[in-house]
């Protein structure tokens, strides 16, 4: 190796000893240094919010009035996708801190639970009225009370009628004759004025007017009414007691204007008494009154039920479920997801990885659990149902409320939240000004940004604008909000009318 390769080797081997020893020596970062990197590098909240108060905000951790611990709200941290004005983006670990729990929009039967109260009564169907068709004296009364049970073909009064005995008489007289027309037309008399037949048979037998004829019960049951008492005297169409069949018995329930269309013949019931704590019965509607209560604006339904055991007794008072479901599935989601305020219902979607967005809907039908909607979501689209009121607080700060490609029907709703939030420039000519009441009327150009055609518009005009500017059949630019739906003019000027603008100016000695 001559002289120039030695001092090469001997320059490259003094760097690596050289490097080694630089590393030896030099001090391993302290734990110190590694937390303040990675403070360096951790995101600061924004403000902490109470879990039960959106509105309670504090700049550092705390309690809330409630005595929970504050969430830091750290802004937008999702990476979601952004469905435009009012998407919020959280940090994944702040959602599972505030325990949003989400639910999917799916077509189901609405199950309506009708909640109402009915009265036993008699099945009317089986209700036996017994009157006299002849004019007598009662006799004797075997049933005393109202409420007395009775056994079909038992002994109910005996009656004196001189119309029986005359022709029970006739009678006779044919027989005596062996005419047998003059027979079978005073048989036939004796039955039209209800002669029991036994009686008939007896008369023809023995040869003995009866002076006083037993009648009998028609059917089994109870005493219903009772008129009568032993020697009143009584006429054709004199009501002297009713029957009632408590074999099956009806049940009279009352169900509310908005509510009926929701029923139906053979809909089913569920009924609870307090006579019978603990146990429920079942059954179907039977019969829907054709007509409406105009005091307690109510329709009454009638409910048929079974009643062997003598259990339901007529006036009882029960507890009525009527359980009402739609034909059709409908688009559902948990009532709990529903937020309702006093002109607005909308829920908060879940747009996935920490994205969230105030949405409007327009509801229909309630049930024990889940609510109908009509427009403003879709079939597997992701609502927030726990939590949704801190989301919501924030989303609908700047949300529009409206649906990116989501169809025209639900546009239409948007553009009419979207104007309660909005505000709005626009021509317009004044038709009439009331300056006490700063009260205008304003035949208004279109408003194309709504969707809005021309139309003669009421508006008042804030305390800042000069009411000047509005002389009938002024041409004017102004700008208005919507303040509790109310059309308030903030800004105006006067404009020059567009009709004055293209008319060309007459030069001297034209028209002359």
């Amino acid at each position: 190796m001559n002289t120039k390769q030695s001092l090469i080797a001997g320059i490259v081997l003094g760097s690596v000893v050289s490097l080694g020893a630089y590393t030896l020596l030099m001090p391993e970062p302290t734990a110190q240094q590694s937390g303040d990197s990675a403070k360096s590098t951790e995101k600061k909240p924004l403000y902490w919010v109470a879990p039960m108060d959106p509105n309670y905000k504090r700049d550092k951790p705390g309690k809330s009035p409630m005595g929970m611990d504050l969430i830091p709200y750290y802004g937008d941290e999702g990476k979601g996708p952004d469905e435009g004005k009012g998407t919020i983006r959280i940090n994944p670990d702040v959602v599972n801190n505030l325990g949003v729990r989400t639910t999917i929009a799916e077509y189901k039967q609405l199950h309506t639970q009708i909640n109402t109260v009915g009265y036993v009564a008699y099945d009317e169907d089986r209700l036996v009225h017994i009157h006299p068709r002849v004019q007598g004296w009662i006799e004797k009364l075997y049933v005393k009370a109202i409420g007395d049970p009775v056994e079909k073909g038992q002994p109910l009064y005996d009656i004196y009628s001189p119309e029986l005995v005359n022709a029970q008489e006739e009678l006779l007289i044919a027989l005596d004759r062996k005419n047998k027309r003059l027979i079978t037309a005073a048989e036939n008399r004796l039955v039209a004025l209800q002669l029991p037949q036994q009686a008939i048979e007896r008369l023809k037998k023995t040869k003995q007017v009866s002076q006083n004829i037993t009648f009998y019960a028609p059917q089994s049951g109870v005493v219903e009414n009772l008129k009568i008492r032993e020697g009143y005297f009584v006429k054709p169409g004199t009501t002297l007691l009713s029957i009632g069949d408590l074999s099956e018995v009806w049940v009279e329930a009352e169900v509310f204007e908005r509510q009926a269309g929701q029923v139906h013949v053979n809909t089913p019931v569920t009924m609870t008494l307090d006579y019978l704590p603990g146990q429920e019965f079942t059954g179907k509607v039977d019969y829907i009154y054709p007509t409406l209560d105009a005091k307690t604006r109510t329709v009454k339904v009638r409910l048929r039920f079974a009643n062997e055991k003598g259990e339901f007794k007529p006036n009882m008072f029960a507890q009525i479920i009527l359980h009402a479901s739609s034909d059709e599935p409908t688009l559902l989601i948990p009532k709990e997801a529903l937020i309702r305020t006093g002109n607005q219902d909308r829920v908060v979607l879940a747009l996935g990885e920490g994205s969230f967005k105030s949405v409007a809907v327009k509801v229909g039908r309630f049930d024990s659990e889940s609510v109908e909607v009509l427009s403003g979501l879709s079939a597997g689209e992701r609502v927030v149902s726990s939590a949704q009121f801190l989301l919501d607080s924030e989303s609908s700060k700047t949300s529009d409320f409206q649906r990116m490609n989501h169809g025209s029907d639900e546009e239409d709703m948007s553009n009419m939240e979207a104007e309660a939030v909005s505000s709005a420039t626009v021509n317009g000519t004044v038709i009439s000004a009331m300056p006490d009441h700063r009260m205008v009327t304003i035949d208004r150009e279109a408003i194309e940004e709504w969707g809005r055609e021309a139309a003669t518009v009421d508006f008042f005009v804030d305390d800042n604008v000069d009411m000047s500017l509005f002389t009938p059949d002024a041409y004017v630019m102004f700008t208005f909000e919507i303040r509790d739906g109310d059309f308030i003019i903030v800004s105006a000027m006067e404009m020059t009318k567009p009709e004055e603008q293209s008319q060309p100016q007459l030069q001297q000695g034209e028209g002359e």
